[in-house]
C-alpha cells in the first residue's frame, strides 16, 4: 500500500466517469475503455460510475443498483484493474455532495444557463428542467477537483463543462488566495482515439440511438444487428469514395478484422465487385470473435456478488481517502473550523 501511495505521488491524476444508463458497446471500448486500460498503467486513475449524474435525466431510475452493477461488471471484464486504479460508485463518496454544495455557492446562474449541455437538455426534456441539470457542470467540476485531477478524457460534448471546471478551480483559488486546485486539462489520446460509427448509416455508436453492438450481446443478436445495417446498391465507378453508411461498415471491419480481410473487401469495393451480404457475414463473424471473450467474462463477474462488493468497498475507501483530504482542506480555507 505504501508503494502504491508513493507511485501515485509521482504520477498525474486522471479521472473519468460513466453514467449507469446502459451496457457498454464496442464504441465505448475502442473510444475510451481500451485507452483507460493503458492509462491505469501510467497514471493515478480514478474511474467512477456516475449515479448522481444519472438522476438529472432519470430522476426515477428504476433499477439503479442493477444498472450500476452492470456497468461495474463490464468495466472489470474489459480489463480495468481495482489494484491499479480506483474504481468506485459516485454515491459511495459522501464528500462529493458536500463539496458540490460549497462549489455551488461560487457558481453563477447566468454562466450555468449559458452552457451548451444545459440548453440541449432543456430542449430534450422540457418537462424535467431540474436544478441538477442547471448545476451539472458544478457536480462535474466537483468530481474532478475533489481528487485534484490533472487530466480528464472528454468528448466534444463535454469540453465546455471541463472549461467550467477550470474556471471553478481558478475562481476558488483566487477568492480564497490559495493554490489548492490544479486547473484540469483534457486528456489527449491523439491518434489512439477511435470513433466507432453506429449501424444506422450515420453518426457515432451510442446507447440511446439504438445503433450499438454491446459487448454482452449474444451471437444471434449481433448477427441480426449487422445484417440490418444500412447499405446502398453498390459502387458505380472504380475507386469512388465510400458513402458514410458504407464507410461505417469498413471502419468496424478495420477494428475487429484482420488487415488481409479489410484489404480484401476494400479491393472488392474499389473494383465494383463488392457483395454487401458477404461483407456483413464476415463482419458478423469477426465481431462475435472479438466480443465473445468479453461476454463470457461479463456474465462470470456479474454472477459474483462477493467480488463486486469487494471491488466497490475497496474503491470507496480509496476514493474517500482522497476526497476527504481535499474536502478538509477546502473547509479549512473557507473558514469552517471547530471551536
Amino acid at each position: 500500500m505504501r508503494q502504491n501511495r508513493e507511485r501515485y505521488l509521482i504520477m498525474e491524476t486522471v479521472l473519468s466517469g460513466i453514467r449507469p444508463t446502459g451496457n457498454l458497446h464496442i464504441g465505448n471500448y475502442f473510444g475510451a475503455v481500451k485507452n483507460f486500460i493503458k492509462m491505469q498503467e501510467e497514471h493515478n486513475c480514478f474511474f467512477f460510475i456516475a449515479d448522481f449524474h444519472s438522476l438529472t435525466t432519470h430522476p426515477i431510475p428504476g433499477d439503479l443498483h442493477g444498472h450500476v452493477k452492470t456497468v461495474l461488471a463490464e468495466y472489470l471484464a474489459t480489463g480495468l484493474d481495482p489494484e491499479k486504479a480506483t474504481i468506485y460508485v459516485q454515491s459511495d463518496v459522501p464528500e462529493i455532495p458536500e463539496m458540490y454544495l460549497l462549489f455551488n455557492m461560487n457558481a453563477y446562474i447566468g454562466e450555468l444557463e449559458r452552457t451548451t449541455t444545459f440548453k440541449e437538455k432543456i430542449r430534450k426534456q422540457p418537462d424535467n428542467v431540474n436544478a441538477g441539470l442547471l448545476t451539472y457542470p458544478v457536480l462535474m467540476a466537483t468530481d474532478i477537483l475533489i481528487h485534484k485531477a490533472n487530466k480528464v478524457p472528454v468528448g466534444k460534448d463535454q469540453e465546455q463543462n471541463l472549461e467550467m471546471a477550470r474556471k471553478f478551480a481558478k475562481r476558488f483559488n483566487h477568492m480564497y488566495n490559495t493554490d489548492l486546485f490544479p486547473e484540469p486539462s483534457a486528456y489527449n489520446f491523439g491518434e489512439e482515439l477511435v470513433k466507432i460509427p453506429g449501424l444506422d448509416g450515420s453518426g457515432k455508436m451510442g446507447k440511446s440511438e439504438g445503433n450499438a453492438i454491446y459487448l454482452v450481446d449474444a451471437p444471434k443478436e449481433i448477427e441480426k444487428k449487422v445484417m440490418r445495417a444500412v447499405t446502398d446498391s453498390g459502387p458505380t465507378a472504380k475507386n469512388q469514395d465510400k458513402p458514410e453508411a458504407i464507410q461505417n461498415l469498413f471502419t468496424l471491419l478495420k477494428v475487429v478484422s484482420s488487415t488481409d480481410t479489410y484489404n480484401y473487401f476494400d479491393e472488392k469495393y474499389n473494383n465494383c465487385e463488392i457483395r454487401y451480404g458477404d461483407l456483413k457475414k464476415q463482419l458478423t463473424k469477426d465481431i462475435i470473435a472479438f466480443t465473445n471473450p468479453f461476454r463470457e467474462k461479463i456474465l462470470e463477474i456479474s454472477a459474483n456478488d462477493a467480488y463486486l462488493h469487494k471491488v466497490v468497498t475497496q474503491g470507496a475507501e480509496k476514493a474517500r481517502e482522497s476526497a476527504s483530504k481535499t474536502l478538509k482542506e477546502v473547509r479549512n480555507v473557507i473558514g469552517f473550523r471547530k471551536f
